[in-house]
Order: structure tokens, then sequence, then C-alpha cells
């Protein structure tokens, strides 16, 4: 009788046991041994108008929960993404600028392997301002001169925009820009402050002997009141910028084209950013837009994969996201994306700066 018994518990310890290991991917991905029913995303402000839309497309489609997207900028989805695998961590970050080694590396280290690099679109990094206002014409070199901390090495004294270019208006250099977990603040320092920083022969050459000095040179920002951080809520510039008629904001295109009652568009180099401009890259402040999945998530989580094929759809050539302000990627770069979706094919890190 105690062989028996013995043998009986030796039998469901061992069905114990299996049952364990066969649950153990699908517990990567769950919160306390039960999955989450629904999809969550984290990221990017100017991409967050666009995820919320594909998500009532697809909760529409298939019957799904509608997906959670909490805005909280891309460098803070890239953190909150990274902490690990599970159903208390996001399945999806969204981004307005790629993904950086460091913040792949800090994945990789938390669990988080199979990253899945989806580029769904263009935007621009606009300059706007109301449709009272003085009708500014920049140049980059305009922009660095009126925002770095200390442009060329030097402390910035200019209060005007007069003080930075004779032509342009005598009125204080105020602009409304994302803070510093914000992709959009990343790409505005990367492709308009940084070029405008690199028109001075000394500060390109800088770039090579002295990376650093180079980066804080070129790209630190003064702060209030000529630069004022808004948080990741670009359509709080908005209603600043009517408030304000003399002051500049910084923000993703859709949210211009969106806004064209109240902000027009400041010129950059001579060129306004239009859906034209910024598909055809004659706008400086062209930039990628893109999800990263979890593919670890992917078959745990419901929907994860259809959503994904959704976002897509939405983005293809003749989706309902241009409608909303995406620029549609060109047709390597869309195909490029579908491959990667359909195969969920990890990224590789090695390519990441």
């Amino acid at each position: 009788m105690v062989k028996k018994f013995a043998r009986t518990t030796g039998l469901l310890a061992c069905a114990a046991t299996a049952a364990l290991a066969l649950s153990a991917c699908q517990d990567q991905a769950s919160s306390g041994g039960a999955a989450r029913d629904y999809i969550s995303a984290v990221g990017s402000s100017t991409v967050y108008p666009f995820a919320t839309a594909v998500g009532e497309k697809f909760a529409e489609a298939t019957g799904n929960k509608t997906p959670k997207i909490d805005s909280t900028g891309t460098g803070g989805g890239f953190e909150r993404f990274c902490q690990g695998v599970g159903g208390d961590t996001p399945d999806i970050s969204n981004a307005s600028r790629r993904m950086k080694k460091k913040e792949f590396d800090t994945c990789v280290k938390n669990g988080v392997k199979d990253i899945v690099e989806i580029q769904v679109g263009i935007d621009g990094i606009a300059l706007g301002e109301a449709q009272r206002g003085p009708g500014f014409k920049l140049t980059e070199e305009d922009v660095y001169k009126a925002l770095a901390a200390n442009p060329y090495g030097k402390p910035n004294t200019a209060k005007t925009w007069k003080d930075v270019n004779p032509a342009l208006p005598a009125v204080g250099i105020s602009v409304f820009g994302p803070p510093s977990t914000s992709g959009t603040y990343d790409a505005f320092k990367e492709l308009i402050m940084g070029k405008g920083c690199d028109a001075d022969p000394a500060m390109k050459a800088l770039k090579d002997s002295d990376k650093d000095k180079h980066e804080a040179v070129c790209t630190g920002l003064r702060g209030a009141p000529f630069y004022v951080e808004q948080g990741e809520n670009d359509n709080l510039i908005i209603s600043k910028l009517d408030k304000n008629p003399d002051s500049l904001g910084i923000f993703g295109f859709s949210y211009l084209d969106a806004n064209k009652d109240k902000i027009k568009a400041v010129p950059v180099q001579g060129v306004s950013p239009t859906y034209d401009t910024i598909a055809g890259g004659s706008y400086p402040g062209a930039r990628p837009l893109f999800i990263y999945v979890k593919k670890a998530h992917v078959g745990v989580i419901p929907g994860l994969a259809e959503y994904v094929a959704e976002f897509l759809k939405g983005a293809a050539k003749d989706g309902y996201l241009a409608a909303k302000g995406l620029v549609i990627s060109p047709p390597d770069v869309s195909a490029k994306a579908a491959a990667a979706a359909k195969g969920m094919t990890p990224l590789d890190g090695s390519e990441l700066k």
C-alpha cells in the first residue's frame, strides 16, 4: 500500500513538473500565472494618435479588448519596455526615433531578448507658430544660436530673435517643446540643433576629435524662459501658441496638420514641413517612426500579432493613417516592415548606435 501511494505521488509530481515546464513560456508574458487579456503599449506621444486609431480598428475587427496605450515619451517607453518579460510589462514600445544600443543592451540584460523592430511610417519635427504670429523663417543655425545653452562653446546671451539674426523679428526667444524623455526632443537636437551647430567648421571638426564635447556644445538646450518643456502633450503646446503668438512650438507633423486652423508651419532652410517635403526628404526634420514588439508576448497576449498587422494595414499606401497625418514609408521600407511583422524577426542589436 505504501509502495502504491509512493508511486502515485511520484506520478503526480512528474505530471506537475511537466505542466510547469509546458507553461513556462506562457508565464513569461503573464503576471501571477494569468496572462493579460489586453495589449499594453507605451512610448512616443507622436506615435500615440496613430496607435490609438489602430487600436480602435483592431478591437472593432477582432472583438478583442481595445489596447491600453500610454503616452510616456519614447525614452520613458523604452525604460518600461526593457524592465523584463511578463504581464506586468508592456508588449509594445512606440518610438519616434530608433532604439539606442544602450537601451537594447538594457533590454537583453533584463531578459527581453527577442525584440521585433517595425517601421510604421515617417514624421517630421515641425516648428509652428500661431496663425497671427510674426511669420518666422528660420535656418538650422538660427535655431541653434537661439536655443543652445553654450553656442559654439560660449554662454548664450541672446534674448530676442533679432539678437540671433538681424533679419529676424525683435521678439523674445520663447519656444515650447517636449521633455528630454521624448523622441521628438532627441530628434530635434540631432536633426535641427546638431546641423545648425555643424554649420560652423570648427564644430564639425570637433565631432571627430571629441565626440562627447561636440554633443554637449551642439545639443545642450538652455532652459526657461527660452526653451520651456511642456511634458508629453503636444496638444498643450498647440494651446500655448494660441495664447502666446510670438512664441514657437516643436511637435510632430501630425499635430501641425491636425491644427491648421490654429497654427502655421515655420519654414526651416526655406522648406516648410508638408506631407510631400517629409516623404521626399527635402524637409530637414524628417524622421522614421517605429513600434517595437516583444516576441515572447506574441501568442500569449491575445491579438498581439493581429494588432501589429492592423497597424501596417493602416500605415499602407491606401491606409487610413495618412488622413491622420502619418507620412507613408517608401515601398522598400514598407516591405521590410511587413516581412519583420510576418516572421516576427528579432532585431540584431549590433546595427544600433
